[in-house]
């Protein structure tokens, strides 16, 4: 583990995340001592590592996937960042409900190393499903974004998170850091954790995400019917689910079909509830999307026509074949249909 663990985000290097690192129990890391945090000093990290810059507008949170140490989960988090802030400046006029885009990004890492086959996969699973269960990542995830919350200056509009400048609130997650994600906002939805208080007509949650986004989603594709039912009628998303999917993406396909008997969502999509699940194509960050195509609960989005590459020698395949303008056009599209 890198001695640093904080890197405080600057305006003149906007893709240079804030990072948070978790240990396999989902405890924060002082990074001084890289060891967990006492619970009763997290609220103080927060406020001194935390610390929101005046002028963004919004707040992106990621979650690294399967098969990243420390320094390859902040180049590739980099990599995303940078793109979304490059490819908002060379076309935001393509996004018109965002008057501007100042990005600050929050960066959380947690142990997914392990060997690229089945037995690492089946590990590195078991590791994140056991981090919201059976340890602390829901409820840092809740004081994170409960943190936030304190700080917000609530505009008018609808009761999403909005921070001191009227700030937008995004979670990303790539593979099994997408489920991670999705097992901790239902985790806090499910113990209705006291993190701060705050003015919305229901007062259960101490946040709200305004979207949630996930690039090839390590999980099956009935989980949103069974494990999952609950954060699609009863937990603090305001937008819709948005998955991508790729017929290259072996680990979610060869992997997860070992592990759990099924290819995972990031192979095929969602497929339950069917009611709340609806479909359109990764679009080129020259087209729109429209809100009728992201107006359901859960939007699979097919991006194997630019998720593809991956060597033949690599048993993930396309898995994280992510990093490209359409990517970071998805997630500009979704933070401006949420104004």
């Amino acid at each position: 583990m890198a001695r640093r663990n904080i890197v405080t985000t600057s305006r003149t290097t906007p893709a240079t995340p804030t990072i948070v690192d978790l240990d396999s129990n989902g405890s924060p890391l002082d990074p001084a001592t890289i060891k967990p945090l006492p619970a009763r000093a997290v609220d103080g990290f927060w406020a001194k590592h935390l610390q929101i810059p005046d002028d963004a507008s919004d707040i992106v949170v990621f979650v690294h996937g399967w098969r990243n140490s420390p320094a390859q989960s902040l180049a590739r988090a980099r990599q995303f960042f940078t793109l979304v802030e490059s490819t908002y400046h060379a076309g935001r006029d393509r996004y018109p409900a965002l008057n501007t885009w100042r990005g600050h990004y929050v960066l959380v890492r947690w142990p997914s190393m392990s060997n690229p086959f089945l037995t690492g996969y089946r590990r590195i699973r078991e590791r994140a499903h056991a981090m919201t269960t059976q340890g602390h990542a829901a409820d840092v995830l809740a004081q994170l974004l409960g943190y936030l919350n304190s700080t917000r200056r609530r505009p008018g509009g609808p009761p999403t998170l909005r921070t001191a400048t009227g700030q937008y609130l995004h979670a990303v997650g790539h593979s099994f850091g997408g489920r991670f994600l999705v097992e901790a906002v239902q985790a806090a939805a499910d113990e209705r954790p006291a993190v701060l208080g705050w003015q919305r007509p229901d007062p259960r949650y101490p946040y709200a995400l305004d979207t949630l986004l996930v690039f090839q989603m390590a999980a099956s594709p009935q989980v949103f019917a069974q494990r999952f039912e609950r954060i699609l009628h009863d937990a603090p998303i305001n937008g819709p689910i948005a998955l991508t999917t790729s017929r290259a993406d072996r680990a979610t396909g060869l992997w997860h079909r070992l592990a759990e008997g099924t290819p995972g969502i990031g192979r095929i999509g969602a497929t339950q509830p069917a009611e709340h699940i609806t479909a359109t194509p990764l679009l080129a960050p020259t087209t729109p999307y429209r809100h009728e195509d992201l107006d359901r609960r859960i939007v699979n989005i097919d991006a194997s026509w630019r998720f593809r590459r991956g060597r033949l020698w690599n048993p993930a395949g396309a898995h994280s074949d992510i990093w490209y303008p359409e990517s970071a056009h998805l997630l500009l599209s979704l933070a401006d249909l949420a104004r």
